[in-house]
């Protein structure tokens, strides 16, 4: 049931964001960077500590792409501060998911991924140490199912230093792809005044 909660969640979150970045376009938001950036200081620090929540909690209940908050992190506040913004929101949300698959264990794995996910990735987990040297390489690549990964890692025996240690060095990385990649090409698709 609650896969399908999620499911539906996602959808209503991507038909909400699709309309609202409509409505910004209509109404001249979206028609350069410097209408974008007036329109997000005119919220001043609440913008910031509300997509600080949003990528957090997007981790938690991923109901966006990642990617897509990465983009929209850079256009809203500049390449640096839309870097910092992501991986902080993004590190406190892999915290939050490692600790609750901690408390509630294997279960919630099941509740909101599939089983032929959670399969796939037990097989990592066969060998004693094993899974936190994969955990490593993959949180650094943007590619990995990361949400996933960090609740996995909860129902695992990694230590909460352990798992902290590569979410916060493995991060960065990933973040600085996706913010930068897909801020390349959006601008390349749109032609900003």
């Amino acid at each position: 049931m609650t896969k399908k909660i999620i499911n539906i969640l996602s959808i209503i979150g991507l038909a909400a964001s699709l309309g609202y970045g409509i409505y910004l376009w209509k109404t001249g938001v979206l028609t350069s960077l410097s209408s974008l950036h007036t329109y997000v200081a005119g919220y001043g620090s609440w913008s910031a500590l509300f997509f600080l929540a949003f990528q957090a909690i997007q981790v938690v209940l991923p109901i966006l792409p990642g990617g897509l908050g990465c983009l929209v992190g850079v256009l809203a506040f500049g390449a640096l501060k839309g870097f910092v913004f992501n991986y902080v929101g993004i590190v406190a949300g892999s915290l939050a998911a490692f600790a609750l698959s901690r408390y509630y264990g294997r279960p919630l794995l099941y509740r909101f991924f599939s089983t032929p996910l959670i399969e796939k990735y037990d097989r990592w987990m066969e060998k004693k140490g094993r899974f936190a040297r994969w955990l490593a390489v993959l949180i650094f690549f943007p590619v990995a199912p990361d949400d996933y990964l960090c609740f996995l890692a909860g129902t695992t025996t990694i230590s909460w230093r352990s798992f902290t240690t590569i979410i916060v060095l493995g991060k960065p990385f990933s973040i600085a792809l996706y913010s930068l990649g897909l801020t390349t090409l959006f601008t390349h698709l749109i032609t900003w005044n």
